[in-house]
């Protein structure tokens, strides 16, 4: 009798994995969206944390300024913050960084934001080190960001299970959890010159998260014309997630484009004032086709992302056009009519 319930239980399950659906129909997106408010928001770090890591260790976890920052966000009527993660605090102490991300959703929920976290990342600094970070470099955008995993884990593929270790624990862990919105699996794949060997790793992090299939969507967004990542990207996400630092022509193309697949549309970072890429010129764009827009940097700080990519400032001095950011961290804007356009379209009081 034991061994034909176990017989049974075995087929049970297997017929489950071999018929469960791992990529959301547009039927089933379409559900999911039309249940969400004109999503707007921000990538955020605390103005006190150059990078993932000095956000995320024990050591520099600042509940205080989150908190703090996140009053504001609210205050300008937004409801979603994209944020990073990083595999050197799970891999450093496992339950004591979910702990911090627990503690981190709470503050979000109590300000009525959702969060979409970002598992990797190909962008800027190749070697992550655990423990003190660097200090910014006066005038350079970003100059202490770290890849996740880094150059070391991402060439050398026999480090893969650390990989699908983080992916699996961390999406286990919050699968269920209603304060996380979205996962965005891997921002910005192929950056740094990684090219197609980011592809393998991709398709990789996508499988281990199917695994476990959160109740969340799953997402990776198009950056940059490269057909094999595009098409791969857009086949497998859940719902659809690109970044779009152009003029506003320019982004109501890509959106009329991308409309045409049929599912719901995120905008994960935009807004670069010295490429014609505002809030006042874009967010009226993506409120017109209910996309969810979610702009790059909100309190100058640590991150330095008030100066361009490729246009450093030697001296640190304060740029007349801020590049990305809204606010200072005394919680003044940089340009007052920004704010009242971002107030006015998500009618924040």
């Amino acid at each position: 009798m034991k061994r034909i319930i176990f017989l049974s239980a075995f087929l049970l399950l297997f017929f489950i994995a071999a018929f469960a659906q791992p990529i959301w129909t547009a039927e089933k997106a379409n559900g999911w969206y039309k249940k969400q408010p004109w999503l707007i928001g921000c990538n955020f770090i605390p103005s006190t944390a150059i990078n993932e890591l000095e956000m995320w260790q024990a050591e520099s976890f600042d509940k205080a300024t989150i908190d703090r920052e996140l009053t504001w966000a609210n205050g300008l009527g937004m409801n979603l913050v994209r944020v990073f993660l990083h595999i050197i605090p799970w891999q450093t102490d496992a339950q004591g960084f979910k702990s911090r991300i627990n503690d981190f959703l709470a503050i979000a929920d109590r300000h009525h934001i959702k969060t979409m976290f970002v598992l990797f990342d190909d962008c800027w600094n190749p070697d992550p080190k655990p423990g003190k970070q660097p200090d910014p470099k006066p005038g350079i955008h970003n100059s202490g960001w770290m890849q996740c995993p880094g150059k070391q884990m991402h060439t050398d593929s026999s480090t893969w299970g650390q990989l699908e270790g983080y992916t699996r624990d961390i999406l286990s862990s919050f699968k269920n959890d209603s304060r996380i919105l979205i996962w965005d699996l891997y921002n910005e794949p192929g950056n740094s010159q990684y090219g197609n060997s980011s592809l393998i790793l991709l398709k990789k992090v996508f499988q281990w998260a199917w695994s476990v299939r959160p109740s969340q969507p799953l997402t990776a967004g198009i950056w940059f014309d490269d057909k094999s990542f595009n098409d791969w990207q857009l086949a497998n996400s859940d719902i659809i997630s690109f970044h779009n630092y152009n003029p506003a022509d320019d982004l109501e193309k890509e959106i009329i484009g991308l409309n045409k697949r049929g599912k719901p549309l995120i905008c994960s970072e935009y807004m670069a004032r010295t490429r014609n890429s505002r809030f006042a010129t874009h967010l009226p764009i993506f409120k017109k086709y209910k996309v969810a827009a979610i702009n790059w940097g909100f309190v100058s700080g640590k991150t330095n992302t008030i100066y361009q990519w490729d246009t450093p400032v030697p001296d640190g001095s304060e740029p007349k056009t801020w590049f990305h950011d809204i606010y200072r961290k005394d919680g003044t804007p940089f340009e007052e009519k920004e704010v009242e356009v971002i107030r006015q379209l998500t009618a924040a009081k």
